[in-house]
This record gives structure tokens, C-alpha cells and sequence, in this order.
């Protein structure tokens, strides 16, 4: 079913909530994933995907088509998710530690993280980016994101951001040279 058609049942007051249904049911693994390599623990991930599909519900009626369906809610997500460590980050302000230690603390301690030596060693080197670069390479890399969505997304030029994925590039392969 094409989301145009998925919003037109949601506006239907009868339909919204299988509706509703449908659209958790056709993104709910790629957000996942999108919101996991954000916050990077499972447990977190879960209450940011539920507060972003909160939001999505709510925002619903108020869809205009400025964009696809799937771009908007990843700008949701990622939205949310920052908001998310920027509270951690607070939070964590007084005992001293940075957003970056306790995500690395977080996939060391992961039960969830299947991967092998390799996979986590370029875990620990995205993690060790700036925020804006993560993102970025995260969307490129792992989601194989175009830039003209990524920039729909980040609401940033897409100049800017291929100059912020070659950097982090770059980093990411100092990084995994001194490992």
C-alpha cells in the first residue's frame, strides 16, 4: 500500500488506527535501526521509537506532502533522539561524563550487539565523531541515504553535508589505522 493511500485511510476517522498500524508496521525496523545507531542501546532506542511514534500520531492530520512520509519521520527520530542524549547529557553533566563515554559504555555493555571484533571497533570509531558527523555517516553508510534526503532530513545543504561525511570518513579510517 502506497502512503498516499495509508493517509487517506488515517484521515478517514473509522480507518485511522489500522492505519496507523500499517505505517508502524512498514518503518518501524528501519527507525529502529536509524534511532539505535543514534543512542546506541536497545532499551533506549525502544523509548525513543515510542515517543517518535507518539509524535507521528499526532502529527498525522497535520502532513502536507512538503516531503515523503518516511523523510519526515526519520526527521522525528532524529529529532527525538538527539533531544534524547542532549537530556542525557545533562543528566550526566554533574557526574562528569560526556555524551560520547557513556554511548561507548553502552555498546560495551550491550547484550544486544552481535557483531564481531571488526564491527565493534567501527562502532567505537563512529562513536568517537562529533554528533553532526555521526549522523551523517550513519545515514550514508549504514541507510545508504541519498544526500537530497539526508538534507531534507538534517535540514542542512547537501554541500555541507557530503564535506561532513568525508571528514568523518576520514576520521573513521585514522581512527581504525591506530586500533
Amino acid at each position: 500500500m502506497q502512503d498516499i493511500e495509508v493517509l487517506e485511510m488515517f484521515n478517514n476517522s473509522k480507518n485511522k488506527d489500522k492505519a496507523f498500524r500499517i505505517i508502524v508496521d512498514k518503518y518501524k525496523e528501519r527507525l529502529y535501526w536509524h534511532v539505535r545507531r543514534i543512542v546506541v542501546s536497545h532499551t533506549d532506542t525502544d523509548d525513543v521509537l515510542q515517543n517518535t511514534f507518539i509524535k507521528v500520531w499526532k502529527g498525522l492530520n497535520n502532513f502536507r506532502w512538503d516531503s515523503e512520509l518516511y523523510t519526515w519521520m526519520y526527521r522525528i527520530a532524529t529529532n527525538e533522539s538527539l533531544s534524547f542524549l542532549e537530556s542525557k547529557k545533562r543528566k550526566s553533566f554533574s557526574s562528569g561524563s560526556n555524551v560520547e563515554d557513556i554511548l561507548l559504555e553502552n555498546l560495551e555493555a550491550d547484550e544486544y550487539f552481535d557483531g564481531d571484533e571488526i564491527q565493534y571497533k567501527l562502532q567505537q570509531a563512529i562513536l568517537k565523531l562529533p554528533s553532526k558527523q555521526r549522523l551523517v555517516f550513519n545515514m550514508k553508510y549504514y541507510e545508504k541515504m541519498k544526500y537530497s534526503e539526508i538534507s531534507e532530513i538534517l535540514e542542512t545543504s547537501e554541500g555541507a553535508l557530503k564535506a561532513s561525511y568525508h571528514h568523518a570518513v576520514k576520521k573513521v579510517e585514522e581512527i581504525l589505522t591506530l586500533v
